[in-house]
């Protein structure tokens, strides 16, 4: 029975995580990615236009897959359409579309009458034209990923710069400015068999300086009962209900305010520091919801009784690493800790404000928020990385 994976670039979430997870379901996976050359010798992949659907249909018909699926944001909507014309269970095409396209998200929400964040639409090639009282305002791509190119901007003259800026490193790009929804940043994670909707929990996520939104830690703090009743019907009207879900919201006034829905895994290793602190096999899991399984039949837990923290190391400058610790696990007490490289030693990068600057994550999962705490800033404490300009 083979299963395949459609992706762009390696990551750990494929590499550690859905490929060990088919391993031990019995399950041959090949990865289909147009870039075959950047993947790992031991990985099976085979060369494929993954962002056309009639390609991954061609690629994956022969061997007559049993799942289809992918964890890459680029990726949803033609995995969707061609997991549907293999007969296969999937996402829903037009769910995938709206998530990916941060105006047509909000145009749903506002539409099912539950949120209006107030959003302008810049073609290529046109000048933004923003009324003063949405100031101040985010500008960023409006199918972007990773905070990247994402911008806060106090007023017009802010807006047209930045934008200028953006469009000298992607000319063909369209982007959204939209009013700046004030508050706590937090994260609610999913998993759903296309009938039912399940909470995995989620994070309290602190970022870096503006103006970009760089997140530089996370910790462990499900959404209390209001909100979680608040973001089922949001999820519901942009047809989320099948697979992971990454959900980002801020609570303002006891509102619930979308930030943005990415329909797949948490990411930046948060995926497999997740499962971690369930104690489940995640990606296992995520596998047989696209092998047609119910959700039911997952076992996820009711409650989690530990803590964890995440901490980002970021870079503050462009330059070369050279110097940092190689991967690292541990044990602090009752706390379990651990190191992983994001970027390679001898590695020349430009330094951007956003999670492109990470040059490693720290973890650490305990029995409550103090232990983990003391233990995670004693680790790092001890590691120390070195950027030569």
């Amino acid at each position: 029975m083979r299963l395949y994976l459609t992706a762009l670039n390696p990551t750990d979430a494929v590499l550690d995580g859905f490929l060990p997870a088919a391993a031990s379901l019995g399950l041959s996976a090949t990865v289909l990615t147009d870039r075959p050359a950047e993947w790992p010798a031991d990985v099976p992949v085979a060369r494929c236009a993954v962002r056309d659907p009639a390609a991954v249909v061609a690629a994956a018909a022969p061997a007559r897959a049993v799942a289809l699926l992918s964890n890459s944001d680029h990726l949803q909507e033609a995995t969707a359409i061609a997991a549907r014309k293999l007969g296969l269970p999937g996402k829903d095409p037009d769910a995938a579309r709206l998530c990916k396209d941060k105006a047509a998200a909000r145009r749903a929400i506002a539409a099912a009458g539950l949120d209006l964040v107030r959003t302008v639409t810049v073609d290529p090639g046109a000048m933004p034209d923003v009324p003063t009282g949405m100031f101040p305002a985010v500008v960023k791509p409006r199918e972007g990923v990773a905070s990247e190119d994402a911008y806060l901007v106090a007023d017009n003259a802010e807006l047209v710069a930045r934008v200028a800026e953006i469009r000298g490193r992607r000319p063909d790009v369209a982007l959204v400015v939209e009013e700046y929804l004030a508050g706590e940043l937090r994260t609610f994670e999913t998993l759903g068999d296309g009938t039912e909707l399940a909470s995995l929990g989620g994070w309290r996520t602190g970022l870096g300086p503006p103006p970009t939104f760089t997140e530089e830690s996370l910790a462990w703090s499900p959404p209390a009962e209001q909100a979680r009743t608040q973001l089922w019907p949001r999820l519901d009207a942009l047809g989320v209900g099948f697979g992971a879900c990454h959900t980002e919201y801020v609570v303002s006034d006891g509102r619930v305010r979308l930030i943005e829905v990415n329909y797949r895994l948490i990411g930046d290793r948060m995926d497999l520091i997740l499962a971690d602190l369930l104690g489940v096999p995640l990606f296992e899991y995520v596998i047989r919801l696209h092998l047609g399984e119910p959700l039911s039949a997952l076992g996820l837990p009711d409650t989690v009784d530990r803590y964890a923290q995440v901490e980002y190391v970021c870079a503050d400058r462009s330059g070369r690493l050279v110097a940092a610790p190689g991967p690292l696990d541990t044990v602090h007490g009752d706390v379990r800790l651990g190191c992983r490289p994001l970027r390679e030693v001898g590695r020349t990068a430009e330094h951007t404000g956003t999670n492109r600057d990470y040059l490693a994550v720290l973890h650490g999962i305990g029995p409550d928020e103090g232990t983990v705490r003391q233990s995670l800033a004693a680790l790092r404490s001890g590691l120390q990385w070195t950027i030569v300009e």
